[in-house]
């Protein structure tokens, strides 16, 4: 089975060349984007692209982000069996809703199994955080997305290089996910391009604070991303060392154990050495 994605690379869909060659860049999916990155006198044409490559696109995992005004138009042009499904900018209740009932529409055109399409909510308005449990538990929610830049201009933070300013609302969209009981969510670009040590802080800093993926605008961010989301050797050995110690306890009759380092181990920190191994080794179904 498919992994769990850690990175997401957006594609201008007006921009052929560039969609041309983003296949095999090394991104776990791509977005083919209609939204931020296509003016809106591209728009049209963007859609059409975006449809043209879905209808014969090489292997790999396709979503759409799609225009929170335009969502009916956008839906009925890319949907098909190749896509994954569709970011929805600006996420909240009424507009998932919307998202919905269009891609059950076309889901009934196309003769597919209801639900097909999956559906990544971004967060990017003040409402939008306001409504977190609501938008987890709408139709199709996968997993969240934090789109910063929007939100910050929308409630005037202005954030620092390490956004520790927006901070709490990132471990709100964390919470909300775990409460939910969907993936946990996907951080926000690295808009600045040339500084790969800035990127490998922040995605860090990501994976602290709750995220196992992120999204990226230029093909040179992927490696890194995928590196910090994936476990290292030295993660998956000591992973396995604490359920190795738990479960030799638990045969002697109690739930907890020490390890040579004098560390108390117990059920909590076995959830957490079990994330671990998930994310090394997947075993569940391929969520986007």
């Amino acid at each position: 089975m498919d992994p769990v994605a850690r990175s997401y690379l957006y594609v201008p869909a007006d921009r052929e060349r560039l969609l041309a060659k983003a296949h095999g860049r090394g991104a776990d999916a791509l977005i083919l984007d209609l939204e931020d990155a296509v003016t809106p006198a591209n728009k049209d044409t963007a859609r059409a692209a975006a449809a043209a490559y879905l209808a014969a696109p090489p292997d790999g995992r396709f979503w759409v982000r799609i225009n929170s005004d335009r969502v009916e138009q956008d839906v009925a042009a890319v949907a098909g069996p190749a896509l994954t499904g569709v970011w929805v900018p600006k996420a909240e209740p009424e507009l998932l809703a919307t998202v919905d009932a269009a891609l059950s529409a076309a889901e009934r055109r196309l003769g597919l199994a209801d639900r097909t399409f999956g559906v990544v909510a971004l967060i990017e308005t003040a409402r939008g955080v306001l409504r977190l449990e609501q938008i987890t538990s709408a139709p199709r929610v996968l997993r969240l997305g934090l789109g910063e830049a929007d939100l910050a201009g929308e409630i005037g933070v202005q954030p620092g290089p390490d956004g520790a300013e927006l901070a709490p609302i990132r471990s709100q969209v964390v919470v909300a996910s775990a409460a939910a009981g969907i993936t946990a969510p996907v951080g926000p670009v690295e808009t600045v391009l040339r500084d790969p040590d800035r990127l490998a802080g922040t995605t860090r800093a990501l994976l602290r604070q709750g995220f196992r993926a992120r999204t990226a605008v230029h093909p040179d961010q992927l490696a890194t991303i995928n590196e910090v989301f994936t476990p290292s050797a030295a993660e998956v050995a000591a992973a396995r060392e604490v359920l190795d110690a738990l479960a030799a306890a638990e045969r002697q009759g109690t739930g907890i154990a020490t390890q040579a380092s004098g560390q108390m181990l117990d059920r909590a920190v076995v959830r957490a050495a079990s994330e671990v191994l998930r994310r090394a080794v997947p075993d569940g179904p391929d969520r986007g």
